[in-house]
């Protein structure tokens, strides 16, 4: 399968292209905020000026919703992995696939909501 059909495929809403792309796009997000903490860190070894000044940045409205966002990528990331570990090591695993990621959203939101609402009323 070349890319072309798979985005076709994400685009005609087929539950494994999206678990799919979530699932890389999620892991991708955790590894960028990954590397900016390890930089972040890093700074103390430049002065505490720098490393202040990082996390004054931080502090911005668009920090915080960024780290929304992060608890959402590793909330979803972490329980799609359940969800990887059972298709792949479970016989019914591929037989249930489409219920196994719909169950992945409704756990991803039963456990990222209320922590987004608690972190949003923060922001306000």
């Amino acid at each position: 399968m070349n890319y072309l059909t798979f985005i076709g495929a994400i685009l005609r809403s087929q539950t494994g292209a999206w678990a799919w792309l979530l699932h890389r796009v999620t892991g991708v997000g955790v590894l960028l905020f990954l590397l900016a903490h390890i930089v972040d860190t890093a700074l103390i070894g430049f002065g505490p000026e720098a490393y202040e000044h990082a996390l004054g940045l931080y502090r911005m409205p668009i920090f915080k919703l960024g780290e929304i966002a992060l608890v959402f990528a590793v909330v979803y990331h972490s329980v799609n992995g359940v969800r990887v570990i059972l298709v792949d090591f479970w016989d019914e695993g591929t037989k249930y696939h489409k219920q196994l990621f719909w169950a992945s959203v409704a756990g991803t939101a039963v456990l990222f909501l209320p922590v987004a609402a608690i972190m949003a009323s923060r922001l306000f």
